[in-house]
């Protein structure tokens, strides 16, 4: 069975062990990719508005307001199968709350088992395709020839250079960071 490094977080055990639970399921029925997509546009949905973020987080509802709130959402924006019923046990067991760590355990475990490998990078200014492309080869061959999805941020606050994420690698040679520590060590000298 696959496993998932999640953070030190005191939920984190909850969210393997029901994204494994998941992630079993949904292979064992050949639809882990559409879990995976129906997941992934959930937690967008959670992400996005601050009424359901508040509906999953907030302890003052009972899990049987949860459980009709979330089912209400499961059937307004035609969520089903395996994905809703999943949500609506979690909803029921006064587990919404590590949800979104549920989602992100489960896509975790699912870029695994295809041997995917998620970098994001943070750029100040759009990448041309060129860049892109030039980018995400050199990712795949850091990662040992696996096949990497690439997410870019543009964030013009870095100034210039690039930040990047690959797994639980992080480089950052960003503009902004080389300016902060050349302030620190003028600092340190005078």
């Amino acid at each position: 069975m696959a496993e998932v490094d999640d953070s030190n977080k005191p939920t984190s055990g909850v969210a393997e062990r029901y994204a494994l639970a998941l992630f079993t399921l949904a292979q064992e029925q050949n639809v882990a990719d559409a879990v995976a997509d129906a997941l992934r546009n959930f937690g967008d949905m959670i992400a996005q508005s601050a009424d359901l973020k508040r509906l999953v987080v907030s302890p003052v509802f009972s899990a049987e307001e949860q459980l009709k709130a979330v089912t209400a959402i499961l059937n307004q924006y035609g969520f089903g199968g395996v994905t809703a019923n999943f949500i609506k046990l979690v909803a029921s067991k006064r587990r919404l709350f590590v949800l979104p760590d549920m989602i992100r355990a489960f896509l975790a475990l699912n870029d695994k088992a295809k041997g995917v490998t998620r970098a994001d990078i943070t750029v100040a200014a759009p990448l041309s395709s060129d860049h892109f492309a030039a980018l995400e080869e050199a990712l795949r061959q850091v990662s040992g020839g696996k096949t990497v999805k690439v997410n870019v941020n543009v964030d013009p606050s870095i100034i210039g250079g690039i930040v990047v994420k690959l797994g639980s690698r992080m480089v950052d040679a960003s503009l902004k960071t080389k300016l902060n520590s050349l302030r620190t060590r003028m600092k340190e000298v005078g």
